[in-house]
């Protein structure tokens, strides 16, 4: 099962209504998410334009200068607005505020003239699809007209030419299917234009350059796998990395960046592909740990781990037994997959990969692994003391199996954590008790990736048997509590109950 998820959506703004169209839905740049179901493996195509849009994909202020202080604004005219902000300005306006610019055409040089032609030409063409659709774009080709006149004012002013990128990036969306003239691809180039002018001019200007990474990755789509797609690819992707560079508390971007590094991997030659899909799942997981809810990338890294399942068993499984085994990455895609479902439960692309995936998961778990520990009660112990045994998490919380129940868990996974008989020597976390979970390195510990989890009854101290093991605990535990916080926990049990 495969599920393709657009998620168009321009950098800057406010969310809006998170419901999609039938899935991780954005309104149309204001945003909106197509996605097409098709069968194995489940892996989304989920572009998040940031522009006003749902809750996880929101446009973001051009810089906190500019929002904060009024005294850093260019001209009021030519500050960088959200789209949603441009179209209800520009809309309660009206046509008799056209902006008052056309004195100073007479000192535009000839040739930025020109260029503020063509770009007119193209969105003059465009009309809609619809009524709602035709509105729009009178509004936008008025807002095309202010930021011309913006720049034949001034042709470094990089907010106007930024603003006239949205402008173009919005009307490429408002191109009907089978409309020819004008080109949605010409459309795009044209903003890209805007774009790298824009950040020539203000090399800073992070939303420009997470933007124009989107409408690049719209221009690759249309080019199907070929080499100029893979040129593209590469493209956005370099210009998402700049973007998070140069604001890394984007969860959006990188979730982008790991959805551009997907689409390449699948073009690229086979000796280049695991690199750049497990660069894109490090990129998903980053995304996650900067907002722990985000259900698109979360279920965005369960589709590339159920790819990276599917390629590895293609090619005869693992050689180096330090590597993931098929198995268990199907496994780790199901508990992404179930957590995306858990917090969206309405989205049927999850609904959908769900059904495929579930039954990877070590029911009635959502994850069971081992994990290094000290003597229940004893937290700080010679690490003589330790020793490894096997847990398993669900809903309730974390609990270390007794050496009958390891067997039992290991054999059919049949068990239930709530029908443990109470033993006070394993160790048992409730998730309402868990403060925090973080990765930690004390002396005190075993060598290895320690994890460390706070709860309101002090901290408990666990070493997964590998860095990679420990991401996936990480991520379990912090998905599960975070879905407990979202008031969730009753989906998520009947996800591994049944």
């Amino acid at each position: 099962m495969s599920a393709a998820v657009e998620e168009p959506q321009f950098q800057n703004g406010v969310a809006s209504t998170d419901e999609p169209k039938p899935e991780p839905a954005a309104d149309p740049k204001v945003e909106e998410t197509k996605e097409t179901l098709i069968q194995p493996p489940p892996s989304t195509e989920q572009t998040e334009k940031q522009h006003p849009s749902t809750e996880q994909t929101e446009k973001q202020p051009p810089s906190t200068e500019q929002t904060l202080n009024p005294a850093l604004r260019k001209d009021e005219g030519n500050r960088t607005f959200t789209m949603r902000e441009l179209l209800t300005e520009l809309k309660s306006e009206g046509e008799d505020s056209v902006t008052d610019a056309s004195f100073s055409q007479g000192n535009t040089p000839h040739q930025l003239a020109e260029q503020n032609n063509a770009a007119m030409e193209l969105i003059n063409s465009v009309t809609g699809v619809d009524e709602e659709g035709r509105s729009r774009q009178r509004i936008l080709t008025f807002a095309a007209k202010r930021y011309a006149n913006a720049i034949e004012r001034n042709p470094e002013d990089y907010d106007a030419l930024y603003n006239w990128a949205l402008v173009l990036q919005e009307s490429a969306d408002n191109v009907g299917s089978d409309s020819t003239s004008p080109s949605k691809d010409a459309l795009l180039e044209e903003a890209c234009k805007k774009y790298d002018e824009a950040t020539r001019l203000c090399p800073t200007l992070h939303d420009a350059f997470y933007n124009w990474a989107i409408a690049i990755s719209d221009r690759a789509k249309m080019r199907g796998r070929t080499k100029e797609a893979e040129e593209l690819w590469k493209q956005a992707t370099k210009n998402y990395e700049k973007a998070v560079q140069l604001n890394w508390n984007s969860p959006q971007a990188l979730n982008n960046w790991g959805l551009a590094l997907q689409e390449l991997s699948a073009i690229v030659p086979a000796r280049e592909k695991q690199t750049i899909v497990r660069t894109a799942i490090s990129k998903f997981r980053a995304a996650i740990q900067l907002q722990f809810d985000f259900h698109r990338a979360i279920y965005n890294l369960g589709t590339v781990l159920y790819g990276l399942a599917e390629d590895t068993l293609r090619t005869g499984g693992t050689v180096n037994p330090r590597e993931v085994s098929p198995n268990e990455l199907y496994s780790q895609s199901a508990i992404y997959i179930a957590a995306a479902h858990a917090l969206k439960p309405s989205y049927s692309v999850y609904s959908s990969a769900l059904r495929l995936v579930r039954s990877m998961l070590p029911l009635p778990y959502l994850k069971a692994g081992y994990l290094t520990a000290p003597p229940a009660g004893i937290p700080v112990a010679p690490h003589s003391d330790w020793k490894r045994s096997q847990f398993v998490l669900n809903h309730e919380g974390l609990q270390q199996a007794s050496k009958n129940e390891q067997k039992q868990v290991t054999r059919s996974l049949s068990g239930r954590i709530g029908d443990f008989s109470p033993d006070r020597r394993a160790i048992r976390i409730e998730v309402p008790d868990i403060v925090s979970v973080s990765a930690c390195a004390d002396l005190t510990l075993p060598p290895g990736a320690g994890l460390c989890i706070e709860t309101i009854h002090g901290p408990v101290f666990l070493v997964a048997d590998s860095w990679e093991a420990l991401d996936g605990w990480l991520d379990a535990i912090r998905l599960v509590y975070t879905i407990y916080a979202r008031g969730k926990a009753d989906v998520l049990a009947g996800i591994i109950t049944g």
